[in-house]
């Protein structure tokens, strides 16, 4: 079967492997589609210190069950069309036991800490495998987990109709989580530093954009909001001075979640958090959100395709994130037609 593998960073080819065996537990997957995400990127580069190597990448998986345990949890069965949730968790540590997964002290994802599933076939536990309609969009299937992250973030901030939610980053994540703002019934306030993604925003349909390098984004945002501010505000771009900046951004008795890695430690202001009597929370990828996922984008509450920059094959996947890494602002999501039959 064919794989994309990482031999060490910037070393990524297409190669041949042997079909793989399933395991206890485990199912096996004729992958159909697989998103390029940019925590691949960032192992491509070698910049993502959670990247072990040799690698097989992808996480961002959804194909059809070949081989599954009878006795699987969820009753599935050979020839459903499923989505790979790809965060595996202990089952017994704290965070595990509360129900909070994403949290596990041995969190091991796909294409990080473990081989990743863009392949032809993978195996993967039975148990963490979500069903997905009949008649769903193969390559929207391929977008369900960057939608996870994004609507973590929003669960996270527990965001309300009719609120103001202020998404710092207009990647794909921003993107997503301000679509899902307002499919939520609240007001998404999008922020970044290039026009040309806050442009494909509105398009987007997203209410409300702010230019924060040439703007002053918490006068905008006390405009926008009526003087009463965000909120939520969503960090999604990791930027040391745009975490600073949720502090400005946030209303008295709002929440902050923060998605974005930063490269380095953020100080921050205690005074401005006990001033404001604000809640910071972590939004560390997903749990349990993968069905919620679906229901959006099966009924186009959020339309994942706004978002897509185009369809690749397999043997176009290096050369794909070669140019990834060099043009940034030229993509947002690209989906690998894993099956060449798409």
């Amino acid at each position: 079967m064919k794989a994309i593998k990482l031999e060490e960073p910037r070393n990524l080819a297409c190669v041949e492997l042997e079909k793989p065996v399933p395991g206890p537990g485990q199912a096996l997957i004729r992958v159909k589609t697989a998103g390029i995400c940019g925590s691949d990127i960032g192992a491509y580069r070698g910049t993502n210190s959670l990247v072990s190597y040799p690698r097989i990448i992808g996480h961002e998986l959804a194909g059809v069950i070949e081989q599954i345990p009878a006795d699987n949890p969820k009753g599935l069965k050979a020839g459903d069309k499923v989505i790979v949730d790809p965060y595996l968790y202990c089952g017994h540590c704290y965070p595990c036991k509360i129900g909070r997964t994403n949290c596990c002290t041995d969190l091991r994802v796909l294409g990080v800490q473990t081989e990743g599933g863009m392949e032809e076939y993978y195996c993967h536990p039975a148990n963490m495998l979500v069903k997905m309609p009949e008649d769903m969009d193969w390559t929207d299937a391929a977008m369900a987990e960057p939608l996870t992250i994004s609507l973590h973030g929003i669960h996270r901030g527990q965001l309300k109709a009719g609120e103001y939610c202020a998404i710092i980053g207009a990647g794909p994540i921003g993107l997503l989580a301000g679509m899902i703002a307002q499919a939520y019934g609240a007001h998404a306030i999008l922020l970044d530093l290039v026009q040309e993604r806050l442009d494909f925003a509105k398009e987007l349909g997203i209410e409300y954009v702010i230019n924060s390098g040439i703007e002053d984004a918490a006068a905008r945002v006390k405009e926008i909001t009526g003087g009463v501010m965000a909120q939520q505000v969503m960090e999604c771009s990791g930027a040391n001075a745009a975490i600073r900046s949720t502090l400005d951004l946030v209303s008295n008795a709002g929440r902050i979640t923060l998605t974005g890695w930063p490269p380095r430690e953020t100080p921050l202001p205690t005074d401005v958090i006990t001033k404001k009597e604000v809640d910071i929370r972590g939004a560390r990828t997903s749990a349990g959100e993968f069905e919620e996922a679906i229901e959006l984008i099966y009924t186009k509450k959020v339309d994942v395709s706004k978002i897509l920059t185009k369809t690749i094959s397999m043997e176009e996947v290096p050369e794909t994130i070669y140019d990834i890494e060099k043009n940034p602002g030229n993509y947002m999501k690209v989906v690998v037609k894993v099956d060449s039959k798409l």
